[in-house]
């Protein structure tokens, strides 16, 4: 498959195009430009070169194309938008300002192809593309077939694909059809059917499928990367006669996805007026709104009183990494560094083989290779198919010790045979294996009886589960069982959630609204595709027919509602007295606390709180709270008191919110922010803000956390960002 493809869209313009049909609330040039649009963002988000787009307009008011130029009639009404090229954000925006219906209807679709044809025959020349042509149209302008033979005869002589997307057109296997259609529509209808048919690559199909599949997530294959080109050794070969040698080329067969990253942008407020195209480097622009890019820029510094301002300026090159043991700073330097790295040669050796029935499938970590014999190389063929039979007829896996290449860490991988059987290829899957550091091991209490201190064992406890709890859960797991749930085309049962239906949310609403706003930075985005929300929750008709077993569940587990938790302000409640009536702290000799010390800070802020019996007593602790935790800040070095400067204020946010006064805290933060922001807190603070407090949830307190709070979710929200 060629790596190289030309695109050109075909988009009727026409007056009716205008016009909404069918109960639509949206212009057939609308619901149309949904899949182009589409179509073309996924070109934008690829962002490689040689996946070039083109656009030709359909019943334009004007005309712009080279046939017509020639004086070649026929190709009235019929412009070039957009040359063959690569697509870009600012070409993009260009071509959304063209996109109007117009005030004709006198284009020919067969000439417009014609064009598109011209068009990726004089780029692509005779080079290796993928050339596909798209067309989409209502069809209601009359379409010339005179010559469209000649035109399918010369579309196959190019090897280009031709796609019709037609807005209301009939399509019984969609099981779609227009009522009360026109005439006109009707037959240019099987005018551009007959020319798709009479292409060897060509598809015809309605545009309501074709915007119904937008929803469905596009997932990116895998390309054939080869990790490892070497041999797999059993053994030294080097020292041994007996080892065994094969050499292998170790291929990605599966990849991690991720979400798409995002880069740091500032309005750039000095360039104004008409944007020009994008280039590499240049601002992005997006709405009108021009951005620059934020370039980072860190400085170090340490004391020095002779210095100006006490600070004096280090380079980058002076630094040594440091290392924390106990309360103490190791520094480390480059020379120490590279003691503690491993010095590893490419290699890829089996150190050993376990049975099947050994090995837990939840060890496997990370992503899968398969390993095949080097290309044209019998020996090798025959050794690996040897090594793959005698495993899967022994029931074992292998065991590998692998090294991409040279100064690489090492992986262990379970090597698992796939002799060609059933699927006809043969091979070995990898998976990697973790380290004995990297496995954790837990100890729960059992779930079916209880231990006492003494030994005993007990079966009848209010902690375990009754019979009649245990069949009720039963029938509820079976009742709930989604294995055979849905059904097939022939009304078979088949699993409800297959594996490849499964999407990951995140990243597909993530590339949707990217997709969404890069088309038009002002419209809002729409909601998440259906099929991402599909398996968010248990199927209607499920929850319907395990009605009754759901109910026993209930019963049986006598779950009942949590009533909402009452809060008060425990300030203004009387103290708990002693039975005896006697003043403890008197006895004792204690005063009531006023003060909080850096070094008990947390336990002292509560005691006072705990009798605080007037807002002045409540306000003077958190604000005394407030200076430790910027003291904190200020006086670390580097990250090291963040923890903690980060667990006063997650205690001074609980004990705020419980005496309902969250404005003591929505001010103090508001402050806070302020201060490690611009830098006032000895240095670029940041992490402490982004990591600490917004990543360990202590933001500003809303009205979803006190009833008192001032502060709505959306703008505890906003604050975040």
């Amino acid at each position: 498959m060629a790596d190289k493809e030309a695109t050109v869209y075909i988009v009727d313009l026409g007056e009716s195009m205008a016009d909404c049909h069918n109960g639509r609330d949206e212009s057939d040039l609308d619901f149309s430009m949904r899949y182009v649009w589409d179509k073309i963002s996924t070109t934008v988000a690829a962002s490689r070169k040689t996946w070039t787009v083109g656009v030709v307009g359909l019943n334009t008011e004007e005309t712009v194309n080279a046939q017509h130029s020639e004086g070649l009639e026929g190709y009235e009404h019929i412009s070039v938008l957009q040359g063959i090229g690569p697509m870009t954000m600012s070409s993009l925006r260009d071509l959304r300002s063209m996109i109007l219906s117009s005030r004709t209807h006198g284009g020919d679709a067969i000439s417009a192809i014609v064009v598109a044809l011209t068009m990726i025959e004089d780029f692509t020349k005779k080079l290796k593309y993928n050339r596909k042509i798209i067309l989409v149209t209502n069809g209601e302008s009359p379409i010339d077939d005179e010559s469209s033979e000649e035109v399918a005869n010369r579309l196959n002589e190019l090897n280009v694909e031709l796609v019709v997307v037609g807005v209301d057109f009939d399509d019984p296997d969609y099981g779609y059809k227009e009522e009360d259609k026109s005439r006109g529509k009707a037959n240019n209808e099987k005018i551009l059917r007959k020319l798709v048919e009479q292409c060897n690559s060509g598809v015809f199909g309605t545009m309501q499928q074709a915007v119904e599949e937008l929803a469905i997530p596009r997932i990116k294959p895998v390309r054939p990367f080869k990790a490892y080109d070497g041999p797999l050794t059993l053994g030294d070969p080097q020292k041994y006669q007996s080892a065994l040698s094969i050499h292998v080329e170790r291929y990605f067969k599966t990849k991690r996805a991720v979400p798409p990253t995002a880069s740091t942008v500032v309005t750039n407020p000095e360039r104004g007026g008409p944007s020009q195209p994008q280039a590499p480097g240049e601002d992005i622009v997006m709405g009108g709104t021009e951005f620059s890019g934020v370039k980072h820029m860190r400085t170090y510094t340490v004391d020095d009183p002779d210095a100006p301002g006490g600070k004096r300026d280090v380079d980058f090159e002076e630094l040594a990494k440091g290392y924390q043991y106990g309360r103490t700073v190791v520094p480390f330097s480059e020379s120490d560094f590279s003691v503690t790295k491993l010095e590893t040669k490419k290699s890829f050796t089996i150190i050993g083989f376990i049975p099947f029935s050994s090995y837990s499938q939840f060890i496997n970590m990370g992503e899968t290779g398969v390993v095949v014999a080097q290309k044209h190389n019998e020996e090798a063929e025959l050794g690996l198919s040897a090594l793959i039979h005698a495993l899967h007829e022994l029931e074992s896996y292998a065991v590998a010790r692998y090294v991409q290449k040279d100064g690489t860490q090492p992986q262990i991988l379970l090597l698992k045979p796939n002799p060609a059987l059933e699927d006809d290829f043969e091979c070995l899957y990898d998976v990697p294996l973790p380290f004995a550091e990297d496995v954790r091991s837990y100890q729960f209490p059992p779930l079916d009886k209880v231990l006492t201190v003494t030994g005993n064992v007990i079966k009848e406890h209010r902690l375990l589960p009754s019979e009649d709890l245990k069949q009720a859960m039963s029938d509820f797991v079976d009742a709930m069982d989604l294995t055979g749930f849905d059904v097939d085309e022939e009304g078979k049962p088949v699993e409800y959630a297959p594996i490849d239906e499964l999407y990951n949310p995140v990243i597909h609403r993530l590339n949707q609204a990217i997709r969404a706003r890069a088309v038009d930075p002002d419209s809002p985005i729409g909601p998440p595709a259906e099929i991402l929300l599909r398996f968010s929750k248990p199927p209607e008709k499920l929850l319907d027919k395990a009605k009754a077993e759901i109910d026993a569940l209930i019963d049986a587990a006598e779950v009942k509602k949590v009533p909402a938790k009452a809060q008060g302000r425990r300030g203004r409640k009387e103290p708990v007295k002693p039975l005896s009536g006697l003043d403890i702290d008197a006895l004792l000799g204690e005063n009531k606390r006023t003060t909080i010390s850096s070094d008990n800070a947390v336990p002292e802020f509560k005691q006072i709180l705990a009798t605080a019996s007037d807002d002045a007593t409540i306000e003077s602790a958190a604000k005394q709270m407030g200076e430790i935790i910027r003291k904190l800040i200020r006086d670390s070095f580097a990250g090291l008191n963040y923890a903690r400067a980060a667990e006063n204020l997650r205690v001074m946010r609980e004990e705020l919110i419980a005496l309902e006064v969250p404005g003591l805290y929505n001010k103090f933060l508001t402050g806070l922010k302020k201060s490690i922001l611009s830098g006032e807190l000895d240095g670029d603070r940041r992490e402490m803000w982004f990591k600490h407090i917004i990543g360990g949830h202590l933001g500003l307190i809303s009205r979803d956390e006190s009833e008192v709070s001032e502060v709505t979710a959306e703008e505890a929200r906003a604050y975040k960002e």
